[in-house]
């Protein structure tokens, strides 16, 4: 006789603090594929200007910039003017602002899908960051226009991008992360993201350099990971300074720091999610 076995998958909770489970992820990668084209189509669908808002939005907040901080205010910009010196903080701070708010609040916004139906719930914060990666492209190459008009030509340092993209990638989806896991259980957070970015926004040298900052506290202020990548980037297309190790490498370490504890609390928080979202 032959016996037929009935494969038996058993769902535990987790518990306590754990690793994310990546041959997992890869598993569902075809879940994530498509949340990341829902988010993409959510974002764009039944709207007049379409995907041209991811140019009008860091856009026009440059020109506000622009006009209020180097016309009026006068704050000085390293010898470059000033719109594409805003503009080249814009991009890299609209994707981090966009993205922490987007993680933030995806586990809230797919709690009918998370008690339904078991997934691992990386999946929707990791989403929230990769649709993002659209409106950034589409930054960067306005980005580049503003470039080639000011007749400015990116450095050699530019082979470091990889590292800085890498850096905005960490210190998004971290602090997402860690948000979203504290949104399903205090609904007050979503209230909070907003204020924070605005916080966040002039914490970091989006309207100012960061040679603004008195030179004793300047190492106390790289400690924010946008410093670094923020100041990376206007180094490496506007040549404002040589590139910023001093800058990039403490906020590099606290990158690090705040994505390893964000992974580890996820995990922590994720045996909760389905009981109270």
């Amino acid at each position: 006789m032959t016996s037929t076995h009935t494969p038996i998958t058993i769902i535990k909770p987790s518990s306590g603090w754990q690793l994310v489970n990546v041959k997992e992820l890869i598993r569902y990668r075809d879940l994530l594929y498509f949340l990341v084209i829902r988010g993409i189509k959510a974002r764009y669908a039944q709207s007049v200007l379409g995907i041209s808002w991811a140019i009008i939005q860091p856009l026009f907040t440059t020109l506000v910039f622009t006009v209020i901080f180097g016309n009026v205010a006068k704050i000085d910009s390293d010898g470059v003017p000033y719109v594409v010196f805003s503009f080249s903080a814009m991009v890299p701070w609209t994707y981090f602002s966009t993205t922490l708010t987007e993680s933030a609040n995806s586990l809230v916004q797919n709690a009918n899908m998370i008690s339904k139906v078991y997934f691992p719930r990386l999946v929707l914060p990791l989403s929230a960051a990769f649709s993002k990666l659209l409106d950034f492209i589409i930054g960067f190459l306005v980005l580049t226009g503003f470039l080639i008009y000011f007749r400015m030509v990116p450095s050699w340092e530019i082979v470091f991008l990889p590292l800085l993209l890498l850096l905005l990638l960490m210190t998004s989806l971290g602090v997402g992360m860690i948000l979203s896991a504290m949104a399903v259980q205090y609904r007050d957070v979503k209230h909070a993201v907003g204020f924070l970015v605005q916080i966040l926004m002039y914490a970091a040298p989006v309207v100012y350099p960061t040679s603004a900052i008195p030179e004793a506290y300047r190492l106390w202020y790289s400690f924010n990971p946008m410093v670094g990548v923020i100041e990376g980037f206007r180094s490496i297309f506007l040549g404002t300074q040589s590139f910023p190790w001093q800058l990039i490498a403490p906020g590099a370490a606290v990158a690090v720091v705040i994505f390893t504890f964000a992974t580890f609390y996820f995990r922590k928080m994720e045996r909760i999610f389905a009981d109270v979202a």
